[in-house]
Formats: C-alpha cells, structure tokens, sequence
C-alpha cells in the first residue's frame, strides 16, 4: 500500500523532510515503511497500518512547520509515540498558545502533552507542583509563566527559591556569604531570568528587588503577597521546610514547587517533603499535582532511555525487598 502526501510547498516539503532527510530515515525505521519525493509531495510505501499511521505524522509533522516550529528528533520520536497510541490530535492542541516570549522574540511553547497541562495546571490553580524527572521542562516552564504573570501585571514581583542541601560542611568551606554559596545552586534559574528579561533588564529588576532569588532558608517568617513563587530541586527539603515554604502563601500570589523524586539528596533517614506534600495535597481545591514522564523529556532522546533505565532499577530493587 502506498499513500500520497503533498507538503503543498517546497519549503514545507524541505523543512518536513529534514536535512539529509533525516527525519524520513527515522521515520521509515520506527514504522517500517519506505518513502519518495515526486515534486512538493512525499509518497510512503508499506503495510496498510504503517503506512497509514505514517500519514498521520506527516500530517502532524506539517502542521508543526507550519506553525512555525522546528521538526527535532525528539519532538518527531514523540509525535511517532503519540500517533501509535491513537492520540494524533494532541499533537496540534499542543501547539497552539505561547507560554512565554524570550527577549529575543522568540515564542516559547509547550512540546509534550504533559507539558501542555503543567501550564495549564498553574494557569488554572494556586499552588501546583511539577513532579518529574530532568528535562521535562519543570523549571523553565515555571519560570516562563512567573515571567508572563508579572509583565501582563498579575504579580509584583517573581520570587524563586531552592534548598540548600550543602549550606553545611562542604559549602562552609567556600568564600562569602550563605547567598554567594549558594549561587551555584540557584544558576538555573538565574540562566533563565536573563533569556526572557534580557541581560540588562533582569539585572535592573534584580537591583530594585522585583526578582529575588534566595535559599529556602530566607524564606522563614515571611508572608508572600503578590508574587509568582517557584521553590526549585523541591525533593530536598524536608517535611519541616516544605510545610514552612507553603505556609508563605499571601494574598494575590501563585506558587509553582517542582522537583525529581528520584533524585532527591536529603541524608538517610530524612524524608523528602516534596513527596509528603503530593501524597497529603492531591485533591485539595486549588492545589494541583502534576507528574511528568520519560515521555516528557525534551532534552536528547537519550535522557528519556537513562531516566526509563533508573525507574526500572528502582522498579527491580522494590521487588527484591518485597
């Protein structure tokens, strides 16, 4: 069986092929199928079920391009993924709506589904956590709509918070202060600030105190009214600090608390409060629990095979101490 898709135009037909036709290679090895160029139009070749789901793809693939959006390896490995399991239509609602622009005007939009409801959930809730592993976008995406939220004046100020696992004997031994020692900890952040502000625009907001970066620690004793909130690496805090960070909540302010439970580097025998507060908040009204996958990784493909290889170490080790 063989069917016929025509791109309509020699750009879109270039930008869907990929260089070197690339992401035809990739797609004729995870379909099994086999393909051609006649003119604008992209001709597959195969079972009736490969080909057919190839369409769809392509279909998606196109819509992609012509939303303006680069085709990566990831983003096509993904759409595959999404098209086998009869949720083509997702694809293209993904797309639609920008989270953030950088300041080099560059839209910055969702690139999974999970992704897609982590930002709807914070839209739509007070306080939501983003629990997932690396590359899943939890951060940035967090840091994106803080950003969206103070320039479209829905919040005063953008305060972004992570514990400082360290603050004792390793990070005693470095120069300066508890926040110069801490810096390392918070650069992530920081990186982001920059790209959607700009350099010199984040650094004057910086100055004027409109963003405030600091260790959990500083956040003790404080109320946090009119401000978008973001405690970052959440998995290591403990109970203790957890229930003091939330507890911060004022009036006109949103919280965003993300973390990788399986990364957490709290000492033995301390429990990660991230992974107490999901499991005592899920439900409760205006708080939303949001856990990302391996599928939500848009880093190289290659993390998303790391990240499933450790979950099922994890998976094996439980079993041996059942």
């Amino acid at each position: 069986m063989e069917v016929f898709f025509d791109t309509g135009a020699l750009d879109k037909l270039t930008a869907v092929l990929g260089v070197f036709d690339e992401n035809m290679t990739v797609l004729s090895r995870e379909l099994g199928v086999t393909f051609r160029v006649e003119g604008t139009a992209i001709v597959l070749e195969g079972e009736e079920e490969s080909v057919r789901l190839g369409g769809e793809v392509l279909r998606s693939l196109l819509a992609t391009v012509e939303a303006g959006d680069q085709i990566d390896k990831t983003r096509l490995l993904y759409c595959i993924e999404l098209t086998r399991e009869g949720r083509a239509a997702d694809i293209e609602g993904i797309m639609h709506g920008v989270v953030a622009v950088t300041s080099r005007g560059k839209p910055v939009k969702c690139k999974t589904v999970g992704q897609k409801e982590y930002v709807t959930a914070i839209r739509d809730h007070t306080v939501t956590f983003g629990v997932g592993p690396a590359g899943t976008g939890k951060t940035y995406l967090a840091v994106c709509m803080a950003v969206a939220a103070y320039k479209g004046k829905e919040v005063e100020r953008i305060i972004l918070t992570r514990p400082a696992v360290e603050a004792g004997e390793k990070l005693g031994f470095l120069p300066g202060d508890l926040q110069t020692k801490v810096d390392p900890y918070l650069r992530p952040l920081y990186d982001a600030l920059a790209e959607l502000f700009g350099f010199e625009p984040y650094q004057k907001l910086m100055e004027k105190g409109v963003i405030e970066v600091a260790p959990l620690a500083y956040m003790r004793g404080r109320t946090l009214s009119e401000a978008f909130v973001i405690l970052d690496e959440a998995q290591n805090a403990t109970r203790e600090q957890m229930k003091m960070f939330l507890t911060r909540l004022g009036e006109g302010s949103k919280m965003v608390v993300t973390g990788d439970l399986t990364q957490t580097d709290l000492p033995s025998g301390k429990t990660s409060g991230l992974r107490h507060a999901v499991r005592i908040l899920r439900g409760v009204e205006e708080i939303a629990v949001c856990e990302l996958t391996e599928k939500d990784v848009v880093r190289h493909p290659l993390v998303s095979r790391i990240v499933r290889a450790y979950e099922k170490d994890e998976r094996r080790k439980k079993g041996d101490k059942t």
